[in-house]
């Protein structure tokens, strides 16, 4: 029995190293925005090491686009769940997240009011950005739109969201798709879906709600009666990280009003910061490791990056044990079978805008773009050899 609870052991320390390893890496790579960032984790997770299969990971997107906060943060926690328990979730979230608030607070500290926003090898990031998102698209495309349905589902949420940009978008869009799914496949005998292990109580996930919903009401409370400066940091970027969707391009306007008004940022370390932002990988929400660093060093990083990341902990892991019972009832699989098409057009229509429109400037931007398609696709090289292309490609293109 001592055997086999230390074999046991050193499978979940294995698991837990690995997770580490693997998001620590894709925090060091993941250019381009939270899109992308799904198509880094779809290559990653779900093709090279087949830690779920194509119908769980779109489950678990569709989920995450729903809820409120960093979507790619919450899929990257959700996977480490399933892989490796909690642990396996907050060492996915470190690994992922790390870099990034690390740069941007030295960048803070050391480089305040240096204009990045310019730089040709940022450009070139931008550009492989376009060439992850078109891979992702299509493998998912393959996958979730097989059936003329489907396909229509996710054009018209590329229509919407084109022509309709407001942050309750795509809430609307999911929420029709879903009940599209429902009506067009509540009666279709649908496969099973593979078993995903939550190992999460329901009760945990429970208290986790409650905690969310608690300090979403207490935090405001808190400032007013108290009017400790930590204290209104943290409220302020809890409910940044509680009320946005649509990922980390909202939330940066969101924290401009925030921030700059009440006097602690001013304008230009709010800008200076936000190139900063774009230019480095991992999830934009770390901007807030930066305006807590300008405010107060180190531990004002901590308080706003702790704070703006929360509200994703709480609700992934409040609802995924319920999440993972739910996607097996045959009416909830109808409507998932709408959600995960729209998700896809979603997908395009980010492709489209911002990603394309903000990098694919000349003839030269396209075909680098094509140049590293053809390197994550067809020779399958690793994604940080394609994003140190697309860096050495964009200063190539700068000196032109």
């Amino acid at each position: 029995m001592g055997k086999k609870a230390e074999a046991s052991s050193r499978k979940r320390t294995g698991s837990l190293w690995e997770v580490l390893l693997v998001s620590f890496r894709l925090g060091l790579t993941s250019f381009g925005g939270p899109i992308a960032h799904l198509g880094y984790f779809h290559n990653e997770y779900v093709h090279k090491r087949k830690w779920l299969d194509e119908r769980s990971y779109a489950d678990l997107v569709a989920l995450c686009q729903f809820l409120p906060g960093p979507a790619s943060s919450q899929v990257g926690i959700g996977i480490g769940v399933m892989r490796a328990g909690l642990a396996g979730g907050i060492l996915a979230f470190l690994g992922f997240t790390l870099p990034s608030v690390i740069a941007l607070i030295l960048f803070a500290l050391l480089v305040q009011g240096f204009d990045v926003s310019s730089a040709a090898w940022l450009h070139g990031l931008k550009i492989v950005a376009v060439a992850v998102v078109a891979h992702a698209v299509l493998g998912m495309a393959g996958k979730l739109t097989p059936d003329a349905n489907r396909r229509t589902i996710a054009l018209l949420a590329v229509v919407v969201t084109l022509m309709w940009q407001t942050v309750i978008t795509q809430v609307v869009i999911i929420a029709a798709a879903a009940l599209a799914g429902y009506m067009l496949y509540r009666e279709q005998k649908n496969p099973a879906v593979s078993h995903i292990a939550v190992p999460i109580s329901k009760r945990f996930a429970i208290g986790c709600l409650t905690l969310f919903f608690g300090l979403l009401i207490l935090l405001p409370l808190l400032r007013e009666w108290t009017s400790v400066h930590a204290i209104a940091v943290f409220d302020s970027f809890y409910r940044a990280g509680s009320l946005v969707f649509g990922g980390g391009h909202v939330v940066l306007p969101l924290l401009e009003r925030e921030v700059v008004p009440v006097g602690w940022l001013t304008e230009e370390a709010f800008l200076a910061g936000y190139g900063a932002t774009q230019a480095v990988p991992g999830p934009l929400f770390t901007f807030a490791a930066y305006i807590g660093a300008v405010m107060n060093g180190w531990g004002g990083a901590f308080i706003a990056t702790t704070a703006i990341f929360l509200p994703a902990f709480l609700l992934i892991l409040g609802t995924l044990p319920f999440w993972s019972q739910l996607r097996s009832n045959p009416t909830i699989q109808g409507a998932l079978f709408g959600v995960n098409a729209a998700v896809v057009g979603i997908l395009v229509a980010a492709l489209y805008h911002p990603i394309w429109t903000s990098s694919i400037l000349a003839p030269a931007d396209f075909a680098l773009a094509a140049v590293l398609f053809g390197m994550l696709v067809f020779w399958k090289l690793p994604p940080w050899i394609v994003v140190l292309g697309g860096a050495i490609g964009g200063t190539l293109i700068g000196l032109m």
